[in-house]
C-alpha cells in the first residue's frame, strides 16, 4: 500500500494582502513528517520503481512525499528537514522556467490573487468570455477546491477548465505586468538549474510537465508535447533518467486514460493524479492517488 503526501508552497509566514496559497511552515512540516514516520516506511521513488509490485500490494503502508512546482523555498526550507529526518522526496518540476524563462501562469495567478480580490479577477474575464461561464457547477467546484472560500473557488476553476489557455494567459499576463516585474519574480521564485541538478542525483526530480497546463483538455499533440519536452528538458540537463511525472491540477479532466496512455508513449513508469486516497493495487500506476498534506495526520483537515 503506497501514501503520497504532496506539498506545494513551504515558507515561515503566509500573511499576504488576500489570501492567496495553503502551505505549511517549516515547524508544521517536520511535525508532520514525526507523524507519518509511526504511520509507515518512508520510501524512494528508486524503491517505486525497483520494487511496485511489492509496494502496491502490501498491506504495510509505505509513504512517499512530493512536493510540485520546483519552487525555491521547497528546497530552501523543506530540503534541510528531510535531510536532519533522513527522509526521500520527490521534487516535480516544470520545463517552461527554465527553458523559456517564463513564469508558470498558475503562479501568476496566486500571485495576483496576493494583492487583489479575486472578484475583480472574475469581473476582468466574465466581461471578455461570459458565454463560457453560463454552464458552470458551484456545487462541483466548491468539492474540488476545499480550502478557499467561493469566490476563489470559482476564480480558479475558471481559469483551469474553462477558459483555453491562451484566454487564461491573456486575461492574467495583462493583470499581472501591471502589479509584478517577470524576471525578479522568476529569480525568486523556482529552483535554481544547480538546485535541479542535485535532486536528480539523489533520484529525487520529476517532471511535472513543461507549461502547468491541465492536459486533459489539450488537444493530444499538446498532451504528448507538454509531457516530453519536460522529460527530455531535465534528462539532457540532469543526465539522469526522469521516470516520473505529477500532472498539473491532478484532477479527473486533467489525468483522463488517454493521457496515462501517452504518458507512458513518452517514457514515464509512473504518474500521479491529486485524486484522494491510498494506492493498493492499482489498475493503473500512471493514474496514482496522492493526499494533500492538509489531509493526511498533522493535517489541518485530517480527520481520524
Amino acid at each position: 500500500m503506497l501514501t503520497v503526501s504532496n506539498y506545494h508552497y513551504i515558507r515561515e509566514d503566509f500573511k499576504t494582502k488576500y489570501p492567496s496559497i495553503f502551505g505549511v511552515t517549516p515547524l508544521a512540516f517536520k511535525k508532520q513528517l514525526l507523524l507519518l514516520q509511526n504511520q509507515g516506511e518512508f520510501i524512494a521513488s528508486k524503491d517505486l520503481l525497483d520494487n511496485s509490485e511489492q509496494i502496491l500490494s502490501s498491506k504495510e503502508n509505505y509513504i512517499l512525499i512530493t512536493f510540485d512546482d520546483g519552487l525555491k523555498e521547497q528546497v530552501d526550507f523543506g530540503f534541510s528537514i528531510l535531510n536532519e529526518l533522513n527522509i526521500p522526496a520527490m521534487f516535480f518540476a516544470n520545463s517552461i522556467n527554465y527553458q523559456e524563462k517564463k513564469i508558470s501562469t498558475v503562479h501568476k495567478i496566486h500571485l495576483l490573487r496576493s494583492k487583489i480580490e479575486s472578484e475583480i479577477i472574475l469581473k476582468r474575464i466574465e466581461n471578455k468570455y461570459k458565454s463560457k461561464l453560463q454552464t458552470i457547477d458551484v456545487a462541483k467546484i466548491k468539492a474540488i477546491y476545499i480550502y478557499d472560500d467561493e469566490k476563489s473557488a470559482v476564480l480558479k476553476y475558471i481559469l483551469n477548465f474553462v477558459l483555453d489557455y491562451k484566454e487564461q494567459e491573456e486575461v492574467i499576463n495583462e493583470l499581472f505586468s501591471n502589479h509584478f516585474n517577470e524576471n525578479e519574480v522568476l529569480n525568486d521564485l523556482y529552483m535554481t538549474t544547480n538546485n535541479l541538478q542535485e535532486l536528480a542525483n539523489l533520484g529525487y526530480l520529476g517532471s511535472h510537465t513543461h507549461s502547468h497546463y491541465p492536459l486533459g483538455l489539450l488537444p493530444l499533440k499538446d498532451i504528448t508535447k507538454e509531457l516530453e519536452s519536460s522529460k527530455n528538458y531535465f534528462e539532457s540537463l540532469t543526465k539522469t533518467k526522469i521516470d516520473t511525472v505529477a500532472y498539473p491540477y491532478g484532477t479527473d479532466e486533467a489525468c483522463t486514460a488517454e493521457v496515462s496512455k501517452l504518458a507512458t508513449l513518452a517514457g514515464y513508469k509512473f504518474g500521479f493524479t491529486t485524486k484522494r486516497g491510498v494506492n493498493l493495487n492499482p489498475q493503473d500506476k500512471l493514474l496514482l492517488n496522492r493526499f494533500d498534506c492538509n489531509d493526511v495526520i498533522g493535517g489541518k483537515n485530517y480527520k481520524i
